[in-house]
């Protein structure tokens, strides 16, 4: 097994966090600032189905009935605040599954009001868990995310719109799911840039050569065909001094969490490539305008 490494950068004036650790997947605890709840938090909304005991505890798996299994999530979730407000971390990072993700291409053609309700349907089994999180003082922060109720612009306005805009729901915002869907990161940031409670620094690239395709071709990562892989920061078509710029245009500065994965390079030289990278990156803005740093004082 890898060793668990761990990172921490400040910026002077600036206050953003950068962390990574590896081991799967890579996240960080820094300062108290998030936690992740992000498959349990899957198979709140979702339909469920045999895929999902691989991901979930057995105890939240159950004997596999969809209800039950959903509502076992449920109750985790809501433990999770109590867990987080105990630890004195204020944000929770994770998925909420979602009841419409597989109406996603419209044939056999949706009834689109059953598109509304599944809306409807994630905010009654989200805003359950959101009371929780409220009453706790910590708030959720859903990875926008190919599978789940939000995945681009239209579909997060619809979920903040579904359960009520509610302080205590918000964005982890991670710009590798943006790339391969053509979306700007930093025009999402700007958009709902009162609801960045978190961002990773993850990259993806495409692939796209007329004969692979963005919806993946049924093909696992890492395989060639594919027509677009997750990849190290840097390394993909992320924008990232465009994202960085657009986080200090609103006033964002909680942590630059690293979530690496790159089925092409060594974790080792892709974590310290990485950090590397963001430090490179990332930078403090401006406290005056131009023409005003230029004037002298009296």
């Amino acid at each position: 097994q890898s060793q668990r490494l761990v990172r921490r950068h400040r910026r002077r004036g600036l206050g953003r966090r950068v962390g990574i650790g590896h081991g799967g997947r890579w996240w960080f605890l820094d300062d108290a600032a998030g936690v992740v709840g992000d498959l349990v938090g899957q198979a709140v909304a979702d339909p469920i189905d045999a895929r999902h005991k691989g991901i979930l505890p057995p105890e939240v798996w159950g004997d596999g009935d969809p209800e039950g299994v959903r509502r076992r999530a449920a109750e985790r979730m809501k433990d999770t605040a109590r867990a987080a407000a105990a630890l004195g971390v204020t944000v929770v990072n994770g998925f909420t599954g979602s009841p419409v993700w597989h109406l996603l291409y419209s044939f056999p053609p949706n009834d689109f009001a059953a598109i509304e309700n599944g809306y409807d349907e994630f905010a009654e089994r989200w805003g359950q868990i959101i009371d929780v999180f409220d009453d706790e003082g910590v708030r959720f922060a859903l990875e926008v995310h190919p599978t789940e109720i939000a995945y681009d612009f239209v579909t997060t306005r619809k979920a903040l719109d579904a359960i009520g805009r509610r302080p205590g729901f918000g964005i982890n915002l991670d710009p590798s799911h943006f790339a391969h869907q053509f979306l700007d990161t930093a025009a999402f940031a700007v958009d709902f840039a009162d609801r960045i409670y978190h961002v990773h620094v993850k990259d993806s690239r495409r692939f796209l050569d007329g004969r692979s395709s963005i919806l993946g071709g049924h093909l696992n990562f890492g395989e060639p065909q594919r027509g677009w892989d997750f990849v190290s920061p840097g390394h993909g078509d992320v924008d990232f001094e465009a994202f960085f710029r657009a986080l200090n245009r609103i006033g964002y500065t909680g942590p630059l969490s690293i979530e690496w994965e790159d089925s092409g390079m060594d974790r080792e030289w892709g974590a310290q490539d990485a950090l590397a990278f963001v430090r490179r990156t990332d930078f403090a803005p401006s406290a005056v305008a131009f023409d005003a740093a230029m004037q002298r004082e009296g």
